[in-house]
């Protein structure tokens, strides 16, 4: 986005709208855009039972939307600086539409990912546009402040009940309801937003394209690399030339952003070494939480088989403190130097997630989880409104509004990462396990061909996801339609999926506290080369506020 907005002038005799009509519909959009993103996080469990899919295939219906939203949102805010906002902001809310009624009627996963990408596109417009729609039509600093934080609380607001939606639509037999909440409220805003003013900024913005073009390729790549050689194995030839495919097309990408005249990302930040400790700080303490935040889901819902309500009021935990805590966070970093008050947000993410790491996957007890993801909540609610604080202010003030911007990419960045990572981490290792036990117990069991071999080979293909989502019926015999797991099979599969997972939260809990580690010290004594932000590019500016 740009550091400098201002709103399109009016034809004659038109009639100008107010900042009002504009505050609303760009509140409206982020909260849809965030509705739709955090939606699945109640439902993993639903969709695993639902579409019967494995572990991967799991992960990708989070990652589809992610992705695209990640390498889109740059390129979606020098579209609206160039040709305008307001439309682009009812294109968003139309993507969304779309995206979401495919998923709304999907009936295989392959479908749901379809619908996830094409509302992820949605989310990368709605995102970056609202946010600058409303800053280009503050009449001063004072209002922009107040209508940024407002907008803001609207994004807090979305991912906090967003959850709690699905969960209660799920609860109820009906996940496909919060969908078409979510259609409804996609239409609203793209009525709302007629009533808003149009704004853009062309001066110096310029797309490009051959960096767009090798950034997405090249995450796509990798992460399809890391999220399919956790099931297929990390030597196969397709996966090696993913891995490959995907360092070639980000090495051409750093190529291209240092020779282009209006880069997509200004690399040169990266020189400055408080700013380079902070972004890698935010990409590793960000894939810390997300991947925090679908580890439980994982573990409640696909693994524990418990209630997506339950997940939901969980996400409430969470997401509460972000919205709570944002008058205490912002008077910190007034008062307080904002490299504590990030070095201690992290620090709260560690140990939330070293805490859950020691759970017993046998204990059905899901209250549990309230005080350490309410640990995790505020420690989120201190790194978020931390982050562009202290990044922006390592820069000089011409450098103020990329440094925002680049930022905000680097934490959306994170955020893919997390679901993808951590659960390549977790269903290789409980993979690994099951197939490690599989022939003990398919002799335990009793379990005769031709059935033995039904079962290994769906523990094969399917892994542990898989097994632990078969129907169990101890001592099935060859009458048995179709084949049910033996007990002793979907017990060896539901502790390896426990045991990897207690696997997952420690290591989100390391990458937390090493996030925390690496701006308390590296940070020291680094000055602040501008007291305040200029730009106006970045969601979490209201840090600033």
């Amino acid at each position: 986005m740009t550091r400098y907005s201002h709103a399109r002038r009016p034809s004659s005799g038109a009639r100008t709208p107010g900042p009002a009509p504009t505050v609303v519909a760009g509140c409206f959009a982020v909260l849809l855009a965030q509705v739709a993103y955090s939606l699945p996080g109640a439902l993993n469990g639903t969709f695993q039972q639902e579409f019967a899919t494995t572990g991967s295939q799991l992960t990708w219906i989070t990652a589809a939307f992610a992705i695209p939203m990640v390498v889109l949102e740059l390129t979606t805010g020098v579209i609206g600086d160039l040709f305008g906002r307001k439309r682009l902001l009812q294109a968003g809310a139309v993507l969304t539409v779309i995206g979401s009624l495919v998923c709304c009627l999907a009936g295989t996963v392959q479908v749901m990912w379809a619908g996830q990408v094409v509302a992820g596109v949605g989310a990368a417009i709605l995102y970056p546009i609202s946010l600058a729609m409303i800053a280009a039509v503050a009449p001063d600093q004072e209002a922009r402040t107040r209508a940024i934080a407002l907008w803001a609380g609207f994004l807090s607001i979305g991912a906090a009940i967003s959850p709690l939606l699905g969960g209660a639509f799920a609860e109820n037999g009906g996940w496909r309801g919060a969908y078409a909440v979510v259609i409804g409220a996609a239409v609203l805003s793209f009525l709302i937003t007629f009533a808003a003013t149009d704004s853009s900024a062309p001066q110096g913005r310029k797309l490009d394209v051959p960096g767009q073009i090798t950034l997405a390729l090249g995450l796509v790549a990798l992460l399809f690399a890391a999220t399919q050689g956790s099931e297929s194995g990390f030597t196969r030839p397709e996966i090696l030339a993913a891995f490959a495919a995907g360092v070639v097309l980000l090495a051409a990408f750093v190529a291209i952003e240092l020779r282009t005249p209006v880069p997509l990302l200004n690399l040169r930040l990266f020189a400055n070494r408080a700013y380079a400790i902070v972004a890698i700080a935010t990409v590793v303490g960000m894939f810390a939480f997300l991947a925090t935040c679908y580890s439980m889901s994982i573990w409640l819902g696909a693994v524990q088989h418990q209630s997506a309500l339950k997940i939901g009021v969980l996400f409430l935990f969470i997401q509460g403190p972000a919205f709570l805590l944002v008058p205490v966070v912002s008077r910190l970093i007034r008062t307080v130097s904002p490299r504590w008050v990030l070095s201690g947000g992290f620090a709260l993410m560690a140990a939330a997630d070293i805490w859950c790491s020691t759970f017993d996957v046998a204990d059905m007890g899901w209250t549990r989880f309230v005080a350490p993801m309410t640990l995790l909540g505020c420690g989120f609610a201190l790194t978020v409104g931390s982050i562009t604080a202290v990044a922006i202010n390592t820069v000089p003030v011409r450098l103020a509004g990329m440094a925002s911007a680049t930022t905000n990419l680097l934490r959306d960045f994170g955020f893919a990462l997390g679901p993808v990572l951590i659960a390549a981490l977790a269903i290789g290792k409980a993979n690994d396990a099951l197939l490690a036990g599989l022939g003990r117990v398919i002799g335990a069991s009793g379990l005769q061909a031709p059935y033995s071999g039904v079962a290994g080979g769906i523990a094969h293909e399917g892994g542990a996801m898989a097994i632990n989502s078969m129907p169990v019926v101890p001592g099935a015999g060859p009458g048995a339609r179709p084949v049910p797991m033996p007990h002793q099979l979907h017990q060896l599969a539901f502790e390896s999926l426990g045991s990897a997972y207690n696997t997952a939260f420690l290591v989100a809990g390391l990458c937390a506290a090493a996030a925390g580690v690496l701006t308390l010290v590296g940070l020291v004594g680094h000055r602040e080369a501008a007291p305040e932000a200029d730009g106006t590019g970045a969601r979490d500016l209201v840090s600033l506020t």
